[in-house]
């Protein structure tokens, strides 16, 4: 059952018991409308409380029925009729309440909360508004530009947040159901306060103004948000039965709409990721303890990560100095939460004592998994991995953090391949989700799940993938990022391309990314691979090399593709003049490129790569491409991924866009043969298989 009743005194308590999230179906709506009935029909029942089951109050509507017709009781009437009920009925909120299940709990006369619990009305995320009243009955009862806030991000709030803001009257530490009894009690013949009856408090509408021209700024072309803000806006223009109409039908407009599908899609993508097909049953290694291996940029995000997800970390560098520098770097990441309040300094210190630094080797030796996050060099790697081999206990998964070098070059050196794995974590690595695991061609499959089953515990997501050189992402990033490379040599500036790409919904364009990223990280790729490039094939690189050559290495130098006076991101005259300089030398007549051509152009690079990595069985599944995309590169997420668009747009246009791109760029970009075949077959890259698209002979098989 659902939803039932139990009595304590003159006090019903309703359960609803929905697992695993309690989530409103229909039978949930019903079990809640008949319990209001019952409520109010029982003259013994003075009050209720509504509360949940399980481990959390209700974290949002069922996704099961999202897209499909309105099953009755509709949860605004359910809500509706909580809210006129002539008796008190009080939220006792505990877990999550997200969606239809805050918007539960702002129909009842009062909330209570949990300490530990968190509410929000995350349904912009996945392109939506709420559809229950959220939008209408939240102004009423924390203000109008809170509201605003709360609604267009999609955000979590914390208990002692919601209780300053008006949105919850109690917060406890201890039993939330008797917390809520109590304050059932306390209503018992009171006027009850109905959100939906409220007056909108007064609001500075200039204030207001700014703050939705923020929203719209932030949303980089994504629909919801400014649509939300709008409904917020009605609440005080409109009365309530109107507002509530408007918001409902603007519900079921977004459902129907490409960016929802698209962030729904992103959303079960993120659910499904991590599960591979052959690594069902296979049973992750104990990891408690994790050593790292250099304590730079990326070994320091990687040691912070850890820290925060519960491990013990042992971080070893070269010297003393390198150690001293690695500390600050580490106790720096921990600084700016500390310095703002989200953590206390008894946290610090105990997350400061969880990440031990020195220049001792030997200290990896007892540790579970251990993590290479030394410079990007062959050498150095296969020389780690040779002292690895012979240092780590038995058993020991052993990582390497490499961005795009050979796995199975670096494992070989170890002399126990089958306890070697990559771990490519993105930089900033205690910040950024996505965490590429790497299967070497010997890896064993109890060490790839160990990759994955860490990553989830430092709640990021793994994609798993197998070896070439750049892995998914880089290897996607050496093919378009020559393409926007291309625009400037045929008439654009830097501004200009990225400008087209944020204009498409990127948060930074690639050559702002690359001041940020450090020129030198890509120049010492190109760098790597020159003996092996063809020669007949277009090199668009020249400034960027011509930039390092200068020692123009982006932010960390001051200048690269921009210049950062103060830290302001500067259009630089050099670099126009530069661009220029080259497009002459090159032969090149430069005009304008229609930022539509620029967006057009890149996306096909990235669709027809992803099809050969497809192809090729780097990764089985194209979700598998456009989550690394997504959360690794800042492909927008209410466009689904690349190749969720490329399925969108349909596979004919795209080849038509990647037949422009080979005449623009010259033959490496020949459409792949698996984009024809789909073309041919009308089939779509969504409908493959896990690994139907790969040969059989595929890397990581031919290895074994």
């Amino acid at each position: 059952m659902s939803v039932s009743i139990r009595r304590h005194d003159e006090i019903a308590l309703v359960i609803i018991d929905n697992p695993p999230v309690n989530a409103t179906s229909q039978a949930v709506r019903q079990g809640l409308l008949d319990a209001v009935e019952k409520i109010n029909a029982d003259p013994a029942v003075k009050a209720g409380v509504i509360g949940c089951a399980g481990k959390t109050f209700i974290a949002g509507g069922d996704i099961r029925e999202f897209g499909k017709p309105p099953l009755l009781p509709h949860l605004p009437d359910v809500l509706q009729a909580i809210e006129d009920s002539g008796k008190p009925l009080v939220a006792a909120i505990h877990g999550t309440a997200l969606g239809g299940g805050l918007e539960t709990a702002l129909a009842c006369h009062a909330r209570v909360m949990a300490a530990d619990a968190l509410v929000g009305l995350p349904e912009v995320k996945l392109g939506l508004v709420p559809g229950a009243g959220g939008t209408q009955r939240l102004p009423r009862l924390v203000g109008m530009l809170p509201a605003l806030d709360l609604v267009a991000s999609g955000r979590q709030v914390k208990a002692q947040e919601a209780l300053s803001l008006g949105l919850v009257d109690v917060v406890v530490s201890g039993d939330v159901f008797e917390a809520a009894r109590a304050q059932a009690r306390k209503l018992i013949g009171k006027d009850l306060r109905r959100a939906g009856r409220l007056e909108v408090p007064a609001c500075d509408q200039v204030a207001f103004a700014a703050a939705r021209a923020q929203v719209d700024k932030k949303a980089r072309g994504q629909i919801a948000p400014g649509v939300a803000a709008g409904l917020v806006a009605a609440a005080s223009a409109l009365p309530f039965a109107e507002g509530i109409a408007r918001e409902r039908k603007t519900f079921f407009e977004l459902m129907r709409s490409d960016q929802s599908r698209a962030l729904r899609y992103v959303f079960a993508a993120e659910r499904e990721v991590a599960r591979v097909a052959r690594l069902e049953g296979v049973a992750p290694r104990p990891v408690e303890k994790v050593g790292v291996i250099g304590a730079g940029t990326m070994g320091a995000g990687i040691a912070v990560a850890l820290v925060d997800g519960g491990y013990d970390v042992r971080v070893v560098e070269t010297s003393a100095a390198a150690v001293d520098a690695g500390v600050q770097r580490i106790e720096g990441l921990w600084a700016r939460p500390l310095k703002s309040g989200k953590l206390t300094q008894a946290q610090f210190d105990q997350k400061r004592a969880r990440a031990y630094v020195s220049a001792d080797f030997s200290a990896l030796a007892d540790c579970d998994l251990i993590i290479e996050a030394a410079f990007e060099d062959m050498a150095v790697k296969q020389d780690i991995f040779s002292r690895l081999g012979a240092l780590a206990r038995p058993g020991a998964v052993l990582a390497t953090n490499t961005s795009a070098l050979d796995v199975n070059a670096i494992a070989a050196f170890s002399g126990r391949a089958a306890d070697v794995i990559g771990l490519h974590f993105f930089s900033p690595a205690h910040v950024m989700r996505l965490v590429e695991v790497v299967e070497g061609g010997r890896s064993s499959a109890d060490a790839v799940a160990t990759g994955v089953a860490v990553a989830k515990r430092l709640k990021k997501l793994p994609v798993v993938c197998g070896v070439c050189d750049g892995f998914v992402g880089n290897r996607m990033l050496a093919v378009w990022r020559p393409v926007a490379e291309m625009f400037l040599e045929a008439g654009a500036l830097p501004q200009d391309v990225d400008g087209a790409l944020e204009a498409y919904g990127f948060a930074m364009g690639p050559f702002a990314v690359s001041d940020l990223a450090g020129l030198d990280i890509a120049w010492a790729r190109r760098k790597r691979l020159a003996a092996t490039r063809d020669p007949n094939e277009r090199y668009a690189s020249t400034v960027a090399d011509r930039l390092c050559d200068l020692g123009r290495f982006g932010q960390k130098t001051g200048a690269g593709w921009y210049v950062y006076p103060d830290g302001k991101r500067t259009i630089d005259p050099v670099v126009s003049e530069l661009v220029e300089k080259v497009s002459a030398e090159k032969g090149f007549a430069r005009k304008t490129s229609p930022a539509e051509d620029i967006q057009r152009l890149v996306r096909a690079a990235m669709i027809n790569e992803g099809a050969k990595i497809l192809s090729e069985g780097i990764v089985g599944r194209a979700l598998d491409v456009d989550m690394v995309l997504v959360h690794g590169y800042g492909y927008p997420a209410w466009r689904g991924g690349p190749m969720f668009e490329a399925d969108a747009i349909g596979l004919e246009c795209i080849l038509a866009d990647i037949e422009a791109l080979r005449a623009f760029a010259g033959p490496a970009y020949e459409p792949a043969a698996l984009i024809q075949q789909l073309a041919d077959s009308g089939g779509t890259f969504g409908e493959l298989a896990p690994g139907e698209a790969a040969p059989k002979n595929s890397l990581v098989e031919s290895l074994r």
